[in-house]
């Protein structure tokens, strides 16, 4: 076999190995890997994470700290869980707003993030708190918490109906529920990881939610938020 000819066939192989390992890495960052690459990949990037992102504080008030906090002025004090935190973005964020008066524990699989987080929530003391832990399998009580979120994260869980379950059994009766939902060009890329907004809404009613709503965010996601219904109403409906 002549040279060009060789490299004519070796061309298209390394093209194609190629393009599937920025698949499995880069766009889909690892879910397809298993949760130790997923938790791995995102150790490696734990200190360029923030830059990457650059996150908004303006965007962040608008669209998610200050109507969370609006929600939550009925509870007293309220508690809150962020799911798979990262390097501490809602926490941060939320404990800035001036009428939010709770506090924060942010949950996440990777330790590189929460290194990240650890340092970025110093300043605000016992007010946040930081746990390592799958959230697949949270580790707290039930009806614990005035609010939950999980933002840009359930496209890289290995189930996100099984911890959408345990969001909502850790969320107390009236509590609200933040989460977003993959959308836009790259979701297709997740092969059986996202879910149109119709069926994510459906396994929210089913899991037990109400007061379902959709808004726009980001090209790639939309916030969802929901609620725990409220015991009297639970009851009334039995």
């Amino acid at each position: 076999m002549s040279p060009p000819v060789a490299i004519l066939l070796i061309l298209p192989a390394l093209v194609a190995l190629g393009w599937l390992i920025h698949w499995l890495f880069i766009r889909t960052e690892g879910v397809f890997l298993g949760r130790r690459i997923v938790v791995w990949l995102y150790d490696l990037t734990a200190g360029r994470y923030d830059g990457i992102k650059q996150f908004d504080a303006d965007t962040e008030s608008a669209f998610i700290t200050w109507p969370l906090r609006r929600r939550l002025k009925r509870f007293p004090a309220p508690l809150v869980l962020d799911v798979a935190t990262g390097t501490g973005r809602l926490p941060y964020f939320l404990l800035q707003e001036p009428e939010f008066n709770g506090r924060v524990i942010g949950l996440d699989a990777s330790a590189g993030m929460l290194t990240q987080a650890q340092v970025k929530l110093a300043p605000f003391g016992d007010r946040a708190a930081l746990v390592r832990q799958s959230a697949l399998d949270l580790p707290f009580g039930d009806a614990a918490f005035a609010a939950v979120t999980c933002l840009e994260a359930l496209e890289f869980l290995p189930d996100d109906a099984a911890a959408l379950r345990e969001m909502a059994r850790v969320l107390r009766p009236g509590g609200v529920l933040l989460v977003s939902r993959r959308q836009g060009p790259d979701a297709p890329w997740f092969l059986g990881h996202t879910r149109d907004r119709d069926e994510f809404e459906a396994l929210l009613a089913d899991i037990g939610l109400t007061d379902i709503r959709t808004q726009p965010w980001q090209v790639e996601y939309e916030l969802v938020w929901a609620a725990r219904p409220e015991l009297a109403s639970s009851l009334s409906s039995t």
